[in-house]
């Protein structure tokens, strides 16, 4: 089998997909990061492709960054500045050539995350 990498987000202040949520992915080698893309979700929260397809995976370290604090702005949700949560950052490891689901439930001030299936 060979791997790829997806994701989710799941608005749980709202019981809804996180749609139009941007999220930027990076790759780490040597401590340094790399950008790799940035994508948005669509109306399931999900991407419209993998973040990393069967072709271009590979194993290592890597980050999504999920653009929380835009995300809530585009709703014209008044928080006060600086917003609690701006960037959600998810560190991570892939090591074996397999499926990985990195989901977000988000919330304006908390949230959590999972290796999923």
């Amino acid at each position: 089998m060979v791997g790829f990498l997806t994701t989710h987000a799941l608005d749980t202040s709202c019981g809804t997909p996180a749609a139009n949520l941007r999220i930027d992915f990076f790759e780490y080698t040597d401590g340094r990061s790399n950008a790799v893309c940035s994508v948005s979700t669509n109306a399931d929260g999900r991407t419209d492709q993998p973040i990393m397809t069967e072709v271009d995976f590979r194993l290592g370290s890597f980050e999504l960054i999920f653009h929380v604090g835009d995300y809530y702005r585009q709703f014209g949700h008044r928080y006060s500045e600086p917003v609690f949560l701006d960037l959600v950052p998810i560190r991570f490891g892939m090591s074996e050539n397999k499926h990985y689901h990195v989901p977000l439930l988000l919330s304006p001030f908390g949230y959590s995350t999972y290796r999923g299936s």
